[in-house]
């Protein structure tokens, strides 16, 4: 049997695959096994930050490996302590938790919030979250649950309860529910990713984290996709204003290796202790020797080229013919199509470009350092693809 064969007889058939088997590649370019080249525009969803096979992040996994390949949580190891500190300074959050994936960033996120309540106001006492309606959080059954979309809500019941959704961009409606219930934590992405590459509204986001601030409720900021350079900051939350109590990322912070981080800020650094969680591989040294590479590398030169390459994309597509219109920042873009979607996708992939989908729009995750040939081409095809 070949790949495609072997992959459906023995793979959980959980994912819509496109018909191409990824062989090897460099940056931004792509070989599958059919002798094509292609030029990825998704970035194994946002996770390749600078591309497949990028010879800095390949040199720093290379060497840990070398030393140690993994050792329990009860021991310590340099690259995880190192990319603690360098999470803690960047942005001025306490302590990290490391756990494996944005799911596992975010279910920690979420024990943060209800212990702190808990500690403070006693078991029970606060035991609501309120996100969005539209958010992804993941799919776990945590995760799931804190997932404001019915589309996810079906077949994996009962849920885990303590969850209320709202309306994004609806302030009216973040005070009433955060009136009407007992709440110990407001969760949200600044762009709904999953969601269709929605950016939440600047007022809205400072006006929900005053109103968390002023009632001892933690903000929290899912920067899973929207992190670690994607939008043109570092993190998302630094262009609404905001400084956030817990914030969840993972995705492009491991550069291809999974990692999933949870930082948490002054208000409840000392909120997890000895026992109260943990993980096995989380902070894996290979990972996190590969996470500092890549935040090491996240500067303002990095973070200028992802807003001017925002640019180039918005300048190309803006006003094309089957182009009704643009979402997102930075490096995370919607483009919403006369065209279905996967008729685009497929037309582009087709011609020799991988691009992603979310709802009813094209999804635009490239690397963040993407030469700029290689996207003027792709978005040429892209925009061929739209007519």
């Amino acid at each position: 049997m070949n790949v495609f064969e072997t992959d459906k007889t023995y793979i959980a058939n959980t994912y819509k695959r496109f018909p191409v088997e990824i062989v090897e590649g460099k940056g931004a370019l792509l070989k599958g096994s059919d002798g094509k080249t292609y030029i990825d525009l998704g970035s194994g969803i946002a996770v390749n930050t600078f591309g497949v096979n990028d010879e800095q992040w390949v040199a720093a996994v290379t060497a840990q490996l070398g030393l140690v390949s993994h050792t329990s949580n009860l021991y310590y190891t340099a690259p995880q302590a190192k990319l603690a500190e360098m999470l803690c300074k960047r942005t001025g959050m306490k302590k990290v938790f490391f756990g494996n994936s944005g799911a596992e960033a975010n279910e920690c996120a979420i024990k943060v919030t209800r212990k702190y309540a808990s500690d403070k106001y006693g078991e029970g006492a606060r035991p609501t979250i309120i996100t969005l309606i539209n958010s992804f959080h993941g799919r776990t059954i945590a995760t799931l649950s804190a997932t404001g979309q019915d589309v996810f809500h079906h077949s994996f019941g009962p849920f885990v309860e303590g969850f209320v959704y709202v309306p994004a961009n609806d302030i009216d409606a973040m005070k009433a529910a955060i009136e009407n219930n007992a709440v110990c934590g407001v969760m949200m992405e600044m762009v709904q990713g999953e969601g269709g590459v929605l950016p939440l509204e600047k007022d809205f986001v400072q006006e929900t984290a005053k109103i968390c601030a002023e009632k001892d409720i933690l903000f929290v900021v899912d920067e899973v996709q929207t992190g670690n350079g994607r939008t043109g900051t570092l993190y998302a939350y630094e262009q609404f204003g905001v400084t956030p109590d817990v914030v969840s990322t993972a995705k492009g912070i491991g550069g291809g290796l999974p990692i999933g981080c949870c930082m948490i800020g002054e208000k409840a650094q000392d909120t997890l202790g000895a026992s109260s969680h943990g993980s096995t591989f989380g902070g894996n040294p290979i990972c996190a020797a590969g996470a500092v590479s890549i935040l090491s590398r996240l500067d303002e030169t990095v973070l200028a080229g992802v807003r001017e390459r925002h640019d180039l994309i918005v300048s190309m597509l803006e006003g094309a013919e089957g182009v009704k219109g643009i979402t997102g920042l930075g490096l995370m873009l919607g483009i919403q199509t006369e065209k279905p979607a996967g008729e685009v996708a497929a037309a582009c992939l087709e011609k020799g470009v991988l691009v992603l989908t979310a709802k009813t729009k094209v999804r635009l995750l490239p690397a963040l350092n993407i030469p700029m040939d290689q996207l003027k081409q792709a978005i040429e095809v892209l925009k061929a693809a739209c007519c």
